[in-house]
């Protein structure tokens, strides 16, 4: 029975699309790994890898990824709107099929080792893996960035895992296992950053929004907007079109209307399904119903 699990390598490059394709080649041609999904943002700074495979093979990807990082890509000179905290910022295992939640913890925790041993690169763990409560949520973990790491791991409650302080030039790593997540932004009419820091309060969980709701305000420079960029840690129970139609009514209280969304990454399909039943008010609907899910 062979078991697959996804992964999902944040890394802070999204500008230099040389460094990122030499990144990425660490995924191609591998035997038991499949690329699925790559893309850049350079407001972000920050490139999103979906990768699936057996088990194996994926640990061994992963890690090498890990080390031509560190080659490529130096924190010090780093700038992006997206919090980070490392080259590699945070490596997410999922389980897909066959596999638990305690493989892909079991992944994550070999991968940190192996990525430590080889290239000195430390290693906190976070989400199903983290090694206290405290260290479960990334933004808490990846609180104080890269600039501020070194002051934050004397803490002894912030030692990291695996190595005892920051990479020079890679930063620190965030890795574990944790359920699927949609990465969703919602971009604003307006370069307002203060209305998009308003809307996101109103939606995300420590304010007091939706409870699987992670946010954050971005200004996008280049096309001369603001964003709201969120991860959506269970789309389940917080439904994208839910947090959209939120967005969109506080929007409406600045006079700004909402221009667009975007999903980074690969999206569930019955993330999709459930916005669809929602805005076309689809009865006696199952995700059976679409046809390439009988293809799958």
């Amino acid at each position: 029975m062979v078991k697959l699990l996804e992964c999902v390598p944040n890394y802070s490059e999204g500008r230099d699309l040389g460094k990122v394709e030499k990144i990425v080649d660490c995924f191609r041609g591998k035997a038991g790994v499949k690329l699925l999904d790559y893309s850049s943002d350079k407001d972000h700074n920050r490139t999103v890898v979906t990768v699936i495979g057996e088990i194996e093979p994926l640990k061994a990807a992963v890690t090498e990824s890990v080390g031509r990082a560190l080659e490529l890509i130096d924190m010090t000179k780093h700038e992006g709107q997206h919090p980070r905290m490392g080259a590699v910022d945070v490596i997410p295992f999922i389980p897909v099929k066959n596999a638990s939640a305690e493989d892909a913890d079991a992944a994550a925790k070999a991968v940190a080792a192996a990525a430590y041993e080889k290239y000195g690169q430390p290693f906190f763990l976070y989400e199903q893996s983290a090694s206290a409560p405290h260290r479960a949520n990334l933004a808490d973990v990846r609180k104080g960035q890269f600039e501020g790491m070194v002051e934050k791991m004397k803490d002894p409650l912030w030692k990291p895992d695996f190595g005892e302080t920051i990479h020079p030039t890679g930063g620190v790593t965030a890795i574990g296992a944790r359920p699927p997540l949609v990465a969703f932004n919602v971009n604003l009419a307006t370069d307002n950053i203060e209305i998009a820091k308003n809307i996101v309060k109103a939606v995300r969980y420590i304010n007091g929004g939706f409870r699987y709701c992670k946010a954050m305000p971005v200004a996008l420079e280049e096309r001369g907007i603001v964003q709201v960029s969120m991860n959506l840690t269970d789309f389940t129970k917080t439904a994208i079109y839910r947090v959209f139609e939120a967005i969109r009514t506080e929007a409406k209280r600045y006079g700004v209307n909402v221009i667009g969304s975007e999903v980074v990454g690969l999206v569930p399909m019955q993330a999709l399904v459930d916005c669809a039943e929602y805005y076309l008010q689809l009865e006696n609907f199952s995700v059976e119903q679409v046809l390439e899910s009988r293809l799958i």
